[in-house]
Formats: C-alpha cells, sequence, structure tokens
C-alpha cells in the first residue's frame, strides 16, 4: 500500500532564523506591518511503501532522523496518510 507523508520541518524556537528575519524586517516595506517574528522552514512530501500505517511512519521518522532534519537546529513534525 502506498501511504503520503507531509513533512514540516522548522528552526528551534530559540534559535536565529536570518531568513525569517529578512522577511520579517522588510514586511513594514510593503504595508504590512502588522505582520511579525516570520519563521521560515521547510515543508517535504513523500510517498511511502508499507504493509501498514505504522510502518510508514517508522520510515518517515528513519528519514527525519538520518537525512531530512538537523536534529541540533531544526525540529520536524509529519503526518502520514493513505
Amino acid at each position: 500500500m502506498i501511504f503520503k507523508a507531509e513533512i514540516k520541518i522548522m528552526p528551534l524556537a530559540g534559535l536565529l532564523d536570518p531568513q525569517g528575519k529578512a522577511v520579517s524586517n522588510n514586511m513594514e516595506n510593503i504595508n504590512l506591518k502588522e505582520i511579525s517574528e516570520v519563521r521560515i522552514g521547510k515543508h517535504i512530501t513523500l510517498n511511502i511503501d508499507a504493509d501498514s500505517k505504522a510502518i510508514a511512519e517508522e520510515k518517515v521518522e528513519d528519514a527525519c532522523k538520518k537525512l531530512l532534519c538537523n536534529q541540533i537546529m531544526e525540529s520536524y513534525s509529519f503526518v502520514v496518510s493513505e
């Protein structure tokens, strides 16, 4: 069975996010001064061929820990669906 994973990777809350800071600082320049504290991350989708949702979730967890997320600087969350 094929499962789809939606993965969200974000910088850890206590760490500097230069991209987010640059965007946040320029919101006033485009007349959007109400927007602040921008954080920029990654959104990854992938398909997993697995016998069950539990196995698919294990594979996604493994991929996040080993390749997709730098856990020193980032956190991740994901949802797996059929």
